[in-house]
């Protein structure tokens, strides 16, 4: 039997593809371990499947009624206010890809996924309409941008002063790139301009707020190169240790390396959005990032050059990085970037790496270089320093700042003067912020915590833009304005907060109360707070905040009103050795008071130092109900309990806590379902569970070491850790380093003890790294050559998460059967036990 449908030539239209593994006696063996109650039900459900469903493709299927009237509600609009604080643009973005867009064909190079037609990403996110108004005039009238019909219109990006801003349309053959006006809504294309996103999609240098510098094809490039391959491809290594992870899409031989640089070869172009005209500025390149520097004074760009990689995506090829006059003519190289190979886990390269440009008139340019040579084995009493170069970029960059620990992130405040600096110590979990004095002196530690805090945490940098374009942090009177998720013990209350940069003191300027979930959006400079706020059933909408009157800003619709009478509630309990657990109960519309239904379990499991914060809550019973197209919480339409969320954390030193990662997740596992039958609203004996990505992976394990469950659903998992040799999320060993525990933490090898139903879906097209859809295709055939019992479900044209409407459809379709194939129909049941 088949465990894969024949590929879809161009001649049959894109269709659903299904693979079902059923043998007689793995079937019986399977059913034999199943209740009274659910045997003839799963039964029922496997003879309705299709004896062969991987010998010709079927149709798509869809889910009931009640599923899709909630996959078909309209999204909700993207609130984007100006930068000047002005306008506002109601942004209505498409729901779903349509499935002949993913099918259109592109080209996967280098970890870069485009169509070569017009130098576009595939899966674009398509402005469907825009609709600008004053913001803070709550009866102010909205108007419609008119957009010419034809092509995809994507990416809306105000420029900085908010009185223009920016629209790009797809078309067959360009990416075409208009302006706007704010006051009017009048459209004009930019002349000449043909964007090459192809692989650093919508880069936009602004230098003031009507001239920018963008990536575009080169005129004349002539035709694409089409060298034939005749020989084999290879590669080679000389004794030099590099450990990669494992990517899809990578280059594979000489003729991919020259259609990559020939479609990844763009010119820089500056353009003047109020006249609509544009010139090309020095030669082109392969650019992979464009950044003003100061007020305009100077670019700063990336570009590749070879040698390339048949192991590595093109984000570690070799790269040049130039400091340039505004007329695109070079300054002066400021580092050749080697290919990013031999680098240690969890190392950087050598010498100068991340570079960031001055977002004031200084037009100073930034980078960081490592001091124990780019490897956390090697004993340092520094691990990277921060270098400045000041105009005219000539002559040595001063040293700003030494750090003990790794370099993350470096933030300028707008007051010109100060920088927030970033460091983590990722062997305890642990991060730390500095404020660092640009002017080269002593830096003051702000705050520090573990990279996994909630309760405690400071916050971020409240950021805004400043008319040159770049992003900053806003202070209110030389004070640092920060804004969190203010999570705690009754969940997330965002707020905003004024912290003293002089004596390091607190002052709250604002929280959200408690059962709704409202977080700020811009502080005007006359102190009034816009914040957007939302309910259980109250859709985002913008308000304005001013001397304790608060006025609306826009009125959003809820779309999915249906949605009222679900209830949802966070529950808290521990597990047997204390740990705090949490998972957030959501009860179908129709479930009565008392009635134990059939349950899914949805999780993912996350990584923790400290006990103590692993038991920290996230989330808010006030944030707006919505789900998304492969959300499992639309099954609630079906009758199903879902506990969302369902925290499974593994505790433990950070080198060594997958040693015990089976042993924690069981713990979790065990500690839910517990809790799940005290609550009195679920049937322990008809608990399923699920989850995507390394959730999938989870999943499969639970499946493998536990009869817990009475099935399992995994979507693009990795189940298979020999296949991830050098690392997976937060595991730094390689298979060499910690071969029982990779072999352990493989499903794969445990196929055997998969007992129970295992539905399986993947996109095939993953683009994620490790989790290739041959895991999934793997694990299938094995279930299927052991005598499990196992469905695989391959989704045409999606990548790691699933964006057609039709697979939307499908993944509920088969979440749901399977579901009533292995914990039984809830509604059946309820009219059979529960009186009218």
């Amino acid at each position: 039997m088949s465990s894969r449908v024949p590929s879809i030539g161009p001649s049959r239209p894109p269709v659903g593809v299904v693979a079902l593994a059923r043998r007689a006696g793995r079937a019986l063996m399977s059913l034999l371990a199943l209740t009274p109650l659910t045997a003839p039900v799963m039964l029922t459900a496997l003879a309705s499947l299709p004896d062969d469903a991987g010998a010709t493709p079927s149709p798509y299927k869809q889910p009931s009624a009640a599923i899709r009237e909630l996959l078909d509600a309209p999204a909700l609009p993207r609130l984007v206010p100006s930068p000047d604080r002005q306008s506002l643009a109601l942004v209505e973005q498409r729901r779903y890809t349509p499935l002949e867009e993913l099918a259109r064909p592109g080209l996967r190079l280098a970890g870069a996924r485009f169509d070569p037609r017009n130098a576009s990403q595939q899966n674009l996110a398509a402005v469907q309409r825009v609709r600008l108004r004053s913001l803070l005039d709550p009866e102010a009238t909205e108007r419609d941008v008119e957009l010419p019909p034809g092509g995809t219109w994507h990416n809306f990006v105000w420029a900085p002063d908010g009185q223009r801003f920016l629209l790009s349309r797809r078309t067959d053959t360009v990416d075409e790139l208009w302006a706007g006006a704010t006051s009017n809504g009048q459209l004009w294309r930019i002349y000449n301009v043909r964007l090459n996103n192809a692989i650093d999609p919508d880069d936009i240098a602004w230098l003031n707020p009507r001239e920018a510098v963008v990536l575009t094809v080169p005129d004349g490039r002539g035709p694409a190169p089409n060298r034939p391959q005749n020989g084999p491809a290879i590669q080679e290594t000389h004794g030099r240790a590099s450990p990669e992870r494992t990517y899809p899409d990578l280059l594979r031989n000489a003729r991919d390396e020259d259609l990559f640089e020939y479609h990844a070869r763009s010119q820089l172009t500056l353009i003047d959005i109020a006249s609509g005209q544009s010139r090309d500025i020095g030669t082109p390149g392969l650019f992979t990032s464009v950044s003003s520097v100061g007020n305009g004074q100077a670019l700063l760009t990336e570009r590749l050059v070879r040698p390339f990689s048949y192991a590595l995506t093109f984000d570690d090829f070799p790269t040049i990085v130039e400091v340039r006059q505004r007329d695109g003519k070079v300054i002066r190289e400021l580092a050749k970037m080697p290919l990013k190979q031999g680098v240690a886990i969890d190392g950087s390269l050598p010498g100068p790496r991340v570079f960031y440009p001055s977002p004031t008139k200084d037009a100073a340019i930034y980078w960081v270089e490592a001091l124990d040579g780019g490897n956390p084995a090697n004993r340092a009493a520094f691990r990277d320093r921060v270098m400045r170069l000041d105009p005219p970029y000539t002559g040595d960059a001063t040293e700003v700042q030494r750090m003990p620990y790794r370099f993350t992130r470096l933030r300028f405040l707008d007051d010109g003067i100060h920088g927030l600096l970033t460091e983590e110590d990722r062997s305890r979990g642990w991060t730390r912020t500095y404020l660092l004095p640009l002017n080269g002196r002593q830096s003051r530690p702000l705050f520090e915590h573990s990279v996994r805090e909630r309760y405690r945490h400071p916050g971020y940098p409240f950021m805004r833009t400043l008319p040159n374009g770049h992003q900053v942090a806003q202070t209110l009177n030389g004070d640092l304005l920060l804004s969190g998720q203010g999570s705690g013990p009754k969940g997330d209350r965002p707020f905003l907060d004024k912290l003293s940069l002089r004596d390091l003191g607190t002052q709250r300027l604002f929280q959200s109360a408690e059962g709704v979930y409202e977080q700020p959006v811009a502080l005007l400079e006359d102190r009034r707070l816009v914040t957007q706020r939302e309910t259980e059933h109250e859709p985002p909408n913008l308000v304005l905040r001013e001397n304790g009157k608060v006025t609306p800003l826009t009125r959003i619709k809820d779309p999915t009103p249906q949605l009222k009478a679900v209830r949802r509630e966070l529950v808290t309990f521990k597990r047997s050795d204390g740990v705090e657990l949490s998972f957030w109960m959501y009860l179908p519309p129709d479930q009565r008071d008392g009635e134990k239904r059939p349950a899914l379990v949805w999780a993912y499991p996350l990584e923790f130092n400290d006990a103590s914060i692993a038991g920290q809550l996230s989330g808010s019973p006030g944030r707006y109900m919505s789900f998304t197209g492969i959300s499992p919480l639309n099954l609630l339409m079906d009758g199903y309990v879902v506990l969302m969320d369902a925290t499974m954390p593994v505790v433990g030193d950070s080198r060594t806590m997958n040693d015990s990662f089976i042993e924690q997740i069981t713990a979790n596992a065990r500690a839910i379902i517990d809790k799940a039958e005290d609550l009195g609203a679920v049937d322990p004996r008809r608990v399923a569970i699920g989850g995507h990505s390394y959730g999938a992976f989870m999943a499969v394990n639970l499946m493998a070491h536990t009869k817990l469950f009475r099935c399992g659903i995994a979507r693009s998992g990795a189940y298979n850790r020999t296949l991830t040799p050098f690392g997976f999320q937060s595991e730094r060993r390689s298979l060499w380093d910690a071969k029982e525990v990779y072999l352990r933490l493989s499903p794969f090898l445990y196929a055997n003890q998969i007992r129970d139903p295992l539905l399986l879906i993947h996109g095939d097209a993953d683009n994620n790294s490790g989790t290739f859809p041959m895991q999934s295709e793997r694990l299938y055939q094995a279930l299927a050559g052991l005598g499990g019992t196992a469905r695989y479900v391959l989704l045409p044209f999606e990548a790691h998460g699933y964006s057609a409407r039709e697979s939307a459809g499908q993944v509920q379709w088969e979440m749901s059967q399977w579901l009533k194939g292995c914990v039984g129909d809830p509604r059946a049941e309820a009219r059979r036990i529960l009186p009218p």
